[in-house]
């Protein structure tokens, strides 16, 4: 390595947040080009920058031998803090004052219903997937299966059950997968599927889940529903922790002693 590109590694280091903001630029612009000039905005640029994104990460896994992707870089390290929680959180919290009150109304007891119908549908899903791949004991499938509700719930309720740190990194895993799923797939079938008006966006958020996924695929389709789904889907999370350690739990160690 040269002293040039040496100098230049030790700047984006010392400088992490700033470099994680330049690269973000960078691969938004590239997005949007690709988005423009090469799908002819047949696919949307955020969908395009996702799957950059998660080549850029897979290629930073492999180079560093880490776990954090390309923020296990030095001269990338800044991203970890730019795409932790905290601000993930503040971005969901910050765009949920957007909503209008009059418009959550509109969603009533169809909304209210989704967040039920979402957990329970996730929960029976991931629990049917731990079975078929082997897992037979109650606290394993319960886990697993909160992991498809989301990557928060899984962790949340395998920490709560006293499960392996096998099992709940599988659980992250289940909900990584929907995550990026939800993100990817959303700008392509919200149309197609009617999520044309906040209700909509609200129900949808109760059905699927996953703040980030539903944040990030709304905001690919259209940004101004992104503040009535991401909403939901975090009620979703919440009720997702409290009923898969207890109520769904219990049901589950009754079917798997």
């Amino acid at each position: 390595m040269s002293n040039f590109t040496q100098h230049i590694v030790n700047l984006l280091s010392k400088n992490g947040l700033v470099a994680a903001f330049l690269f973000s630029g960078i691969v938004t612009a590239a997005a949007a080009f690709i988005s423009d000039k090469i799908t002819k905005k047949r696919i949307h640029s955020s969908a395009i920058a996702i799957f950059l994104g998660l080549f850029a990460a897979y290629i930073g896994g492999i180079i560093s031998g880490g776990e954090k992707g390309l923020a296990d870089v030095a001269a990338f390290s800044g991203l970890a803090i730019l795409g932790g929680s905290t601000l993930r959180n503040f971005t969901i919290i910050a765009s949920s004052y957007g909503a209008k009150m009059s418009e959550i109304k509109k969603a009533g007891v169809a909304g209210f219903i989704s967040l039920f119908a979402g957990i329970i549908s996730s929960y029976v899903m991931g629990a049917i997937i731990a079975f078929a791949f082997g897992y037979r004991d109650s606290v394993s499938i319960a886990t697993i299966a909160a992991g498809a509700v989301t990557f928060v719930v899984g962790p949340v309720t395998g920490q709560s059950l006293g499960a392996e740190s096998t099992v709940i990194a599988l659980s992250v895993a289940a909900g990584l997968i929907k995550t990026v799923f939800i993100m990817i797939f959303t700008p392509f079938v919200a149309k197609h599927v009617g999520i044309t008006n906040p209700r909509m966006a609200m129900i949808f958020g109760g059905l699927v889940g996953s703040t980030s996924g539903v944040s990030t695929g709304l905001a690919a389709y259209d940004p101004e529903l992104v503040p009535y789904g991401a909403m939901v889907a975090t009620f979703y999370s919440g009720f997702g922790c409290l009923l898969c350690p207890s109520l769904l739990y219990g049901l589950t160690k009754l079917i798997f002693h």
